[in-house]
């Protein structure tokens, strides 16, 4: 059967939108994050979703009883008066609302990591380009705010790597010593007890597509992210934040690393560990380090004819009068409500994002199976390792599919 596109309602005019009104959003996961986005510029939340009905109780105690709200996200991105869907949830249920709401004809706003594994994104890739959509993925360090430790914009990195003044190829170390904090407290228990599933939550829905495991406090909500079956510790946190930037002011956007090493201990079968480095390196030559113990002085960005340390600062003689005089980036479309309304594809988006998260879940499988692997951008497969290959496409739990 073939698939039918649905066509946003605001790009067929029904229900226009004239520049000064808001479009509508839905969103799915009101915990923590999705509440701190009920009121972004240019937007009104007309519908919200969660497994939690604490969520939801709070959620409607600030947006007030005339916003829908629902437990099955299906419900949700099925209403005719939601234009965009943000999804709010872990990370094991990104791929399979994303490819959904895009069906839906719905434009999405995602939290990170987009994807938790190189598989659901391939399919979100394929979905929003079949369906249309509009699709921002919510991490903002390539095109706003100062970047963690080097106290200035991502663009201006990008200016200096164009300019060619560190020489090529290059290699980025992110750890404590250059700004970045890795956040090992999202590491995961061994030795969890079943406990009673609160009234409140629909545990069941609440694992959806995931593996079922007997419910305990710490694998649900706040410290979800030490586990495999939901999120990747902190390189699933983080790794996005630090690495999509790398990714563009590196001109990478449309590739991934050929290979991933690590070192790291043996990790459980079921929680998330440490790790104390992760190394990735290009096809021309090019390595993104990260350095999970803070241990190695580096600058943030080394290059043969130059370094850039944190703070922005430069061994390079006279470094910011030269680099002055080369041209600033190319603009990039930055406002998410201006990219809905006009069909433009926002900065960051499910192609672009989806070759940072690979990055982080080629991290997160070499980390699993305790070795180095071989990569082939073009395939998004691992050479000769089928154990790894495995974990591009996990299966998920019926009757979830993708």
């Amino acid at each position: 059967m073939g698939t039918v596109a649905i066509v946003p309602r605001h790009v067929l005019g029904m229900g226009y939108l004239a520049p000064s009104d808001h479009l509508t959003k839905g969103i799915i996961g009101v915990g923590g994050m999705g509440r701190g986005h009920f009121k972004y510029a240019g937007t009104k939340t007309v519908a919200i979703c969660d497994v939690d009905t604490r969520h939801i109780q709070k959620s409607l105690e600030v947006l007030g009883s005339g916003v829908k709200s629902f437990d099955d996200y299906r419900e949700l991105i099925q209403l005719p008066d939601v234009d965009i869907v943000h999804i709010a949830t872990p990370p094991h249920w990104h791929g399979i609302m994303a490819v959904d709401a895009a069906r839906q004809g719905k434009d999405i706003w995602c939290e990170k990591p987009m994807t938790r594994t190189i598989g659901e994104g391939k399919k979100v890739v394929e979905a929003v380009k079949t369906h249309g959509n509009i699709f921002r993925l919510n991490t903002w360090f390539r095109f706003d705010a100062n970047f963690y430790g080097m106290n200035t914009e991502v663009k201006n990195i990008k200016k200096l790597v164009q300019s060619g003044m560190l020489g090529w190829p290059l290699k980025v170390t992110v750890g404590k010593l250059t700004g970045f904090d890795w956040k090992f407290y999202w590491v995961g228990r061994t030795n969890l007890a079943k406990m009673q599933v609160p009234k409140e939550l629909n545990y069941e829905r609440w694992l959806g597509p995931a593996p079922h495991k007997p419910y305990h406090e710490h694998r649900v909500h706040g410290t979800f992210r030490g586990y495999w079956d939901y999120d990747g510790g902190g390189l699933g946190d983080m790794g996005q934040h630090y690495m999509d930037p790398i990714q563009y002011f590196l001109g990478k956007d449309d590739t991934s690393p050929i290979k991933v090493e690590i070192d790291a201990p043996q990790q459980h079968h079921d929680a998330v560990g440490t790790w104390r480095k992760i190394t990735y390196t290009y096809e021309d030559g090019c390595q993104i380090i990260l350095d999970g113990e803070g241990t190695q002085e580096a600058p943030y960005i080394s290059g043969p004819d130059g370094n850039l340390y944190r703070g922005f600062v430069s061994d390079i003689p006279d470094f910011e009068r030269k680099l002055a005089q080369f041209p600033d980036p190319t603009p990039q479309v930055t406002d998410f409500v201006e990219a809905v309304k006009s069909r433009r594809k926002f900065a960051l988006n499910e192609s672009n994002g989806h070759r940072s998260c690979t990055m982080v879940n080629m991290g997160l499988i070499a980390l699993r199976l305790g070795r180095d692997l071989n990569f082939n951008p073009k395939t998004q497969e691992f050479i000769d390792d089928d154990a790894a290959n495995r974990l591009i496409n996990q299966p998920m739990r019926a009757p979830y599919t993708l």
